[in-house]
Order: structure tokens, then C-alpha cells, then sequence
């Protein structure tokens, strides 16, 4: 749901499908440029919604009202999360081979809601409530969800209804990284996805005068600027000259020469653009502390380009800055596969914790989300830049937009391989199996700092689909645990009664704690007069009868934490058993410390994330 859809994308080839089924309800509406006919067995329903956007706009529409896409974003979306294989895509030659979505069979419904301007409020959650009515399994939202409170934000109002309706809700964690506390769509009934990258990169290189060479990043289909090094010039003399914007390159000082580019304020992709107007052959796009830190994207520039992290861009700006000729060469590359480490967090990827209910721990989880390659419009630009005229059937992007499709199309399969499993039970699988160790066994890195990421940052894990159909146990919950973790926020009844979309609650039940909720991970929020913090969870055995599991505990030095019992032992399938977690601070510490309370057996590895969060107040 974001941008609709382009129905002539070979992703969308319904060839072998089976009839659309009785149930489905939608349909797809006609636009100027869009006939229903353009529809199939595979692309079942396309919509629009505007009427919020015309009138905020005061009737100013200009574009085409339509649910062709016009984007880009909601044909790699939907491509990603149920795209039909396609054998030979690439992106320029690049990552050639057979594209193919996670959920391939299974059927795409589109529901166009944002516009160039932006998205409203009133059009999402029709978008939403038309979804419903049409009965999709799964709504997969790549859009911010702002973030007030549950009863002030429509998406979390929206999936509210959805998931007492039994449909699955992920949505992305938003791309304000890697500040703490800028996640969006944290409510506990949608599934929060952030973003980490694959094991594939696309290499380019920055060859120094001094014979330097640093290793990066970019995606580049052009003829390459040869073995010559030439000029390299990195301006700070005008306004944001540095930054590469639009008017502050002098062409006499560019023409024919590489250019040094800071990230920041405009697309990177326009920054190439930038220095190809004014005459440049190449650009070094580096990088600082507080922007992208050693974060590495492959954008698809229109000039020789490479993307250089914080680190080895400090050493760049500073032999540009001193060496009296310096001079470089921006070498592109095929891609490389088996990276290693993988996966590593995005410094993008927004992160938890999310402040309008703290004790539940955020993201849920993250997905490949970086480099990601899905299907594209045709008049419709890689750099989506109006003087980039290139025209493609794929396009490589990044985003927690990326991540989020890959997570609905895991639970489109759960909904046909686990159909009497409830959409809280399909998340916990997915969070309780994720792993938090990389491809070389070490913890999951952050590339903000390089560091080891945080629960607030990863969440449960990265997703293993495999894992996650056998978990051993989950964290089930209904809609009235919903509400009643709901009733325990301090809102109003009203304001209650916004968020579930019903007049006859009245909140005679409600949490002690926002905590208690028996979600499948653990937000701990100690402050001055909390040391001691305790909640119960209930596991529903989904494993084998006669299964015996045993409580492992990680806890930093600064933590008590005490389960009982201990031990649980499950006699059948379908079988609840309660445990009790305490948690005790022994001092008080402003480094993110965490944790994880893990029962196991010799089959399953049931793994709750624990967060730790000192408050002043």
C-alpha cells in the first residue's frame, strides 16, 4: 500500500494461477491511464484514494488520479513481498538473475494512497478499511505511520480493525536512523520491520594520488572513466558547496574533474547528477559520523561514483584538503556475493524505543532492506531525477520500505501453511527464531558505528523463515489483550474507543503495566523509585506433545533477573503454560545493556529479546 502499481511489470504474469477465489471482494477501478482489463488472476485489485490529498490541497491536483504508479515504490513493494519469478532481471546488467517475490503464488492487491506531496490521513485509513472489506490475508504498509498517540495515528487505528479481522499487518519502522527514538507504526498488533543488508554487494573503489585506495559502494551502468587518474577537487567555499546541491558547483572549477561529495540535505543520486551538470566526470560520496556513518548504498548514479563511509571519508577530505594536486579514480565494479558479515543493520533503519508505550520493545524484527532489487515502471527513471532518462524493468533500492514487503510475503506464507494460527502467533514465530549472530558467528553489527546493534535497534532479529515454521512455542494474544494493553496507556475511554473503532468498551479490563501484555519480547523501563520490575508471560506449546523446555537467561551485570519456574513441561499440543520474569536493577547505567530469556529444549530455541531503559521519570 504507498504508490500503486504498474500492471505490465512481468512480476505481476499470472500464467498457471487458478481462478481468483469466490471470497475475494475487490476489484480494480479504471483512471486515465489504467483499464481494469490490465488486471489478472495474479493483480486482483487497484485502487486510489485521493480525496483527502485534493482537499488538503485545496483542490490543486496535478497529477494523473490514477492507480497506475508513477513512483516507483509501490511496483518494487509488492513486487518484493509476491512478485512472480522473472527470470534474467537485472538492474543494468547488475544482479542478474531470476527475480521472484517472497510469496510468488500468491496474489497482489494495490492501494494507492500517497501522492507527490505526501500521503493523508483520511486516505490511508480508507485505503485500509477497503482492504478489509476486500478480505486480503495480509496488509504490507511501506509509509510512516507518525507518532502520537495510538489514538491520534490512522495506521495504527487501521490495523487495529485489520487484525481483528485476522490479517496480518507489518509496516515499516521509517528511515530516520540511527538516532534512538524515531521509530514509527510501534503499535504491538502490527509487525515492525527495520532494516539490515544481504550478502551482496555492488563494489566500487576510490583510487588516490597518494596511492590510497578506499572500498565502497555504487551502482553504475555507463562507460567507466578509464585507468587515468585525474583532478579531485572537494569545494567548501560557497553554502553547502561541500553538500553538492543544486547551483553551488562552479563548472570552471568541476569540468573534468572528480568531486568530492558530503552526504546530506538532497538525494544522493542527485548529488551525481549535480556534478555531471557541471561538468564533472566522477564523484567520491562520502559519509560523516552523524550521516550514514559507514553505511554503504548502490544507487544507480549517472556518473562514475562511489560511496565512501565516515571513516576513510575523513581521510579523503583531509589529503584533498592538504596535498597540492590531489588527484583520484572512481573504479566501478561487478557485484560480489558470500558477503561477510552479513546481515548488518542499516544505519537508516529507525530505531526503538518507541515513546507512546516504551514497554513493548521495538522494531519486531528486521529484513534485507538494503540493495534490494524488484520490479520498476518503465517511464519511470532509476533515480526517479527528470533528466535521468534511462529506462529499466528493475530497479536496486534501500529502505525500511524494502524490508517490510519481505516480511508480508513470509506471513502470506504462513496464512496457507499455518492457516489456524492466529496473526500474533505468526509474529512471535517470526521474532522468537530470529538470530542475532552474523554470518561469521559474531553479534549483528550496526553500520552507524560499526558497533554491535541493540534490541532497540534489531529488535528480536533478523527473520528466518525456515525456523519459523517450527518455533516450539508462542506468545499468542487477542484482540482483548489488545484493548486491554490499550486501557492501560492512561487514555481515556474515548480515546480508547478511537483506537478500537467501538463504543460498547468500557475498560473493566486493563493491564497493570503496558508491560504485561504477553508480547514475545521484553521492554524493562526502570527509573528512580522502579528497581523491580516483574511480568508474566503465557507460551502455547505448538511443538511436540510431552515437551520439556528449560529457561536460559542473559542478563548484563547491572540486571537481576530471576524466571519462575524454570522448567515447563507441556503434556500436549495446544497446551498454555505461565512464567513470571523478574527483573531487579542493582545500579543505574546510560548504556543500552540487554538481554534475553531463551527456553530451549533439544529441538527449539524459543529466544525473547530483553531492553533495558533508565528513566528519569
Amino acid at each position: 500500500m504507498f504508490r500503486g502499481i504498474w500492471p505490465e511489470s512481468k512480476s505481476f504474469d499470472d500464467s498457471g494461477f487458478p481462478e481468483i477465489p469466490a471470497r475475494w471482494k475487490g476489484q480494480c477501478v479504471s483512471g486515465p491511464d489504467f483499464n481494469p482489463s490490465l488486471c489478472n488472476k495474479k493483480l486482483i485489485g487497484a485502487y486510489y484514494f485521493a480525496k483527502g490529498y485534493i482537499q488538503a490541497s485545496d483542490g490543486n491536483m496535478t497529477e494523473v488520479v490514477t492507480p497506475r504508479d508513477h513512483n516507483g515504490h509501490g511496483t518494487h513493494t509488492s513486487s518484493t513481498a509476491a512478485g512472480s519469478p522473472v527470470a534474467n532481471a537485472s538492474l543494468l546488467g547488475a544482479a542478474r538473475g531470476v527475480a521472484r517475490g517472497m510469496a510468488p503464488h500468491a496474489r497482489v492487491a494495490s492501494y494507492k494512497v500517497c501522492w507527490e506531496q505526501g500521503c493523508t490521513s483520511s486516505d490511508i485509513l480508507a485505503a485500509m478499511d477497503q482492504a478489509i472489506r476486500d478480505g486480503v490475508d495480509v496488509l504490507s504498509l511501506s509509509l510512516g505511520g507518525g507518532d502520537g498517540s495510538y489514538y491520534e495515528t490512522t495506521i495504527a487505528i487501521g490495523a487495529f480493525s485489520a487484525m481483528e479481522k485476522g490479517i496480518f499487518v507489518s509496516a515499516s519502522a521509517g528511515n530516520e536512523g540511527p538516532q534512538q527514538g524515531t521509530l514509527s507504526n510501534g503499535a504491538p498488533w502490527i509487525m515492525t520491520v527495520g532494516a539490515s543488508t544481504l550478502d551482496r554487494t555492488f563494489p566500487a573503489s576510490a583510487l588516490l594520488g597518494n596511492k590510497l585506495r578506499f572500498t565502497g559502494a555504487s551502482m553504475y551502468g555507463g562507460p567507466g572513466m578509464g585507468n587515468k587518474l585525474v583532478s579531485l577537487v572537494y569545494i567548501t567555499t560557497s553554502n553547502q558547496s561541500n553538500l553538492c546541491m543544486p547551483g553551488t558547483l562552479d563548472p570552471n572549477v568541476v569540468r573534468g574533474k572528480v568531486v568530492l561529495c558530503d552526504r546530506g540535505e538532497n538525494s544522493r543520486v542527485e548529488k551525481g547528477a549535480v556534478v555531471r551538470d557541471a561538468g564533472g566526470v566522477g564523484m567520491i560520496l562520502v559519509n560523516t559520523a552523524d550521516n550514514g556513518g559507514e553505511e554503504l548504498l548502490a544507487d544507480c548514479h549517472m556518473i562514475p561514483t562511489v560511496h565512501i563511509g565516515a571513516k576513510a571519508g575523513n581521510v579523503i577530505r583531509e589529503y584533498a584538503k592538504t596535498d597540492r594536486n590531489p588527484t583520484a579514480l572512481v573504479v566501478t565494479s561487478t557485484q560480489k556475493v558470500n558477503v561477510r558479515p552479513t546481515p548488518v543493520v542499516a544505519a537508516f533503519s529507525s530505531r526503538g524505543p518507541y515513546f507512546q508505550s516504551p514497554q513493548i520493545l521495538k522494531p519486531d524484527v528486521i529484513g534485507p532492506g538494503v540493495n534490494i532489487l524488484a520490479a520498476w515502471p518503465d517511464n519511470v527513471s532509476p533515480t526517479e531525477l527528470p533528466i535521468d532518462k534511462r529506462s529499466v524493468q528493475f530497479n536496486i533500492i534501500s529502505g525500511t520500505s524494502m524490508s517490510c514487503p519481505h516480511i508480508s510475503g513470509i506471513a502470506a506464507l504462513f496464512r496457507v501453511t499455518r492457516p489456524d494460527w492466529s496473526t500474533s502467533a505468526i509474529k512471535s514465530a517470526l521474532m522468537t527464531t530470529a538470530y542475532v549472530h552474523d554470518n561469521v558467528r559474531n553479534p549483528i553489527t550496526d553500520s552507524a558505528n560499526g558497533g554491535p546493534s541493540s534490541p532497540w535497534t534489531h529488535g528480536a532479529g533478523h527473520i528466518n523463515p525456515r525456523k519459523a515454521l517450527s518455533p516450539g512455542l508462542v506468545y499468542d494474544l487477542t484482540a482483548d489483550d489488545y484493548i486491554a494493553f490499550v486501557c492501560s496507556l492512561n487514555y481515556t475511554v474515548k480515546q480508547v474507543q478511537s483506537v478500537v473503532r467501538r463504543t460498547n468498551v468500557t475498560c473493566s479490563t486493563k493491564l497493570s503495566d503496558p508491560g504485561q501484555l504477553n508480547y514475545p519480547s521484553f521492554s524493562v523501563v526502570f527509573g528512580p523509585n522502579k528497581k523491580v520490575v516483574r511480568y508474566t508471560r503465557e507460551v502455547t506449546n505448538v511443538g511436540d506433545a510431552g515437551s520439556v523446555y528449560r529457561a536460559v537467561v542473559e542478563a548484563p551485570s547491572t540486571v537481576a533477573v530471576r524466571v519462575r519456574p524454570s522448567r515447563l513441561v507441556f503434556e500436549k499440543v495446544g497446551e498454555k503454560k505461565r512464567y513470571s520474569v523478574t527483573f531487579v536493577a542493582r545500579n543505574k547505567t546510560d548504556e543500552a545493556h540487554s538481554g534475553s530469556i531463551t527456553w530451549r529444549n533439544r529441538q527449539h530455541r524459543v529466544r525473547s529479546p530483553v531492553a533495558f531503559l533508565w528513566v528519569e521519570s
